[in-house]
């Protein structure tokens, strides 16, 4: 099978991943989540017309000449309601909130009125009708819909839930997510310490990319080179909806992962993708899972991860914003490539008067994961470049935050 690029490898992933069923959880459970239905209004917002400020609702009639003094003939605090119509010459201290109470069509600040006793005020300046007021079902309307269904829950949106009384919402499932490593190399976290091991630490990583979208993944532990240790390891992991398995998937002779995928029922998409690093990155579906071979060293694991990992999870929890956003930046100092594979170099981004500035973190082996520990994002060096001089604008994937978009950023 040819390489992919890294865009159609992208598409492949994300036209084979299924919408997950929907369930419902607490609102105070939802944050992250996907809403798997319309959300409607059950009341008029605000239900009546209200004070915008602090200050005194009067008739714009009355201040057409100023300075006008009006009498004050009661207060209105928020939460309270009216009890006087206010007539011509008259006014009533009002409170941010406080309902507006009939006869008065406008809003005074305050600060623009001088107390002449308690009982009268000077108005200072002239307003129209409606000034510094919140009319009636001006957030929002009885029965219509505010929230539409495949909103992403935001702490905004959990306000406009909690606004319309919803203790509950439906919302499209998480994926199960199930992480295993190969390899007789690799020493696990709680095994005593060999110095001819290598740490697993691709498990971790790749735990916590997983715990950064609000899913818990299950670690299903370290598979030796073993042929039927490792199908027994794999079969536990098909019981779930994606499972990632880090290294085995290369071409070595010991690289069983994929022919064993395969004996079970996977079908394999692609195992090989123009990209740097982790160009032997593998995609497979299966009847009810979908499975990501992940390369076995730790900044392809993790590249591989932001790629096609992060957008069919969100993909699958029905958000339509499943890329990691990208951002334009100024590249600090040049960078070399040789034409063939998309790059994804590890840079830090500093806010400087042009704008974002980019930097490479410094070496960039994919065997280093110091280069991922200190990057704010990816550097996208196209597979046609033949470098990138300094001062160049150039694309970043940003790796931290809550944002996202609907397209990856570009033909990669």
């Amino acid at each position: 099978m040819e390489h992919l690029t890294v865009t159609a490898a992208q598409r492949c992933v994300m036209e084979s991943v299924k919408l997950l069923g929907s369930e419902t959880v607490r609102l105070d459970r939802s944050l992250g989540r996907v809403l798997a239905e319309d959300i409607h209004s059950n009341r008029d917002q605000p239900p009546y017309d209200v004070s915008a400020m602090d200050g005194f609702a009067i008739r714009s009639a009355d201040v057409a000449k100023v300075p006008a003094v009006l009498e004050v003939v009661e207060d209105i605090k928020a939460g309270g309601m009216p009890s006087w119509t206010v007539q011509a010459g008259q006014c009533a201290r009002i409170m941010t909130g406080a309902p507006v109470p009939q006869g008065a069509d406008a809003v005074i600040r305050v600060e623009d009125t001088h107390a002449v006793s308690d009982l009268r005020v000077r108005i200072d300046c002239s307003v129209k009708a409606g000034n510094d007021i919140r009319p009636r079902g001006e957030s929002m309307r009885d029965g219509e819909v505010v929230l539409r269904r495949g909103t992403e829950i935001t702490p905004g949106v959990i306000g406009m839930l909690a606004m319309v009384k919803r203790a509950n919402v439906l919302v499209y499932r998480q994926p199960r997510v199930a992480i295993l490593s190969t390899g007789d190399e690799l020493e696990g976290l709680n095994e005593p310490f060999d110095a001819g091991k290598i740490p697993d630490s691709n498990s971790h990583a790749l735990m916590a990319q997983v715990q950064a979208l609000g899913i818990e993944p299950v670690l299903l532990g370290i598979a030796r080179d073993d042929p039927d240790e490792l199908r027994r390891y794999l079969q536990q992991g098909l019981q779930f909806d994606v499972l990632l398995v880090s290294g085995g998937t290369s071409v070595g002779v010991h690289d069983y992962v994929r022919p064993t995928l395969e004996a079970l029922g996977v079908q394999m998409m692609f195992w090989r993708v123009a990209m740097k690093p982790g160009h032997p990155v593998a995609f497979g579906i299966a009847a009810d899972a979908c499975v990501f071979g992940l390369p076995g060293n730790p900044v392809s694991s993790m590249v591989c991860f932001e790629q096609f990992v992060l957008p069919a999870l969100r993909g699958m929890m029905g958000n339509p914003r499943p890329y990691r956003r990208t951002i334009e930046a100024t590249l600090g100092r040049e960078v070399g490539h040789r034409p063939g594979r998309t790059e994804f170099i590890r840079v830090t981004l500093d806010r400087q008067e042009c704008g974002y500035v980019a930097v490479s973190t410094g070496a960039q082996g994919s065997g280093m994961p110091s280069s991922m520990a200190s990057a704010d994002g990816l550097l996208v060096v196209p597979s046609g470049s033949d470098g990138v001089a300094a001062n160049s604008k150039v694309t970043v994937q940003l790796l931290d935050g809550t944002a996202y978009q609907e397209e990856a950023g570009g033909e990669w």
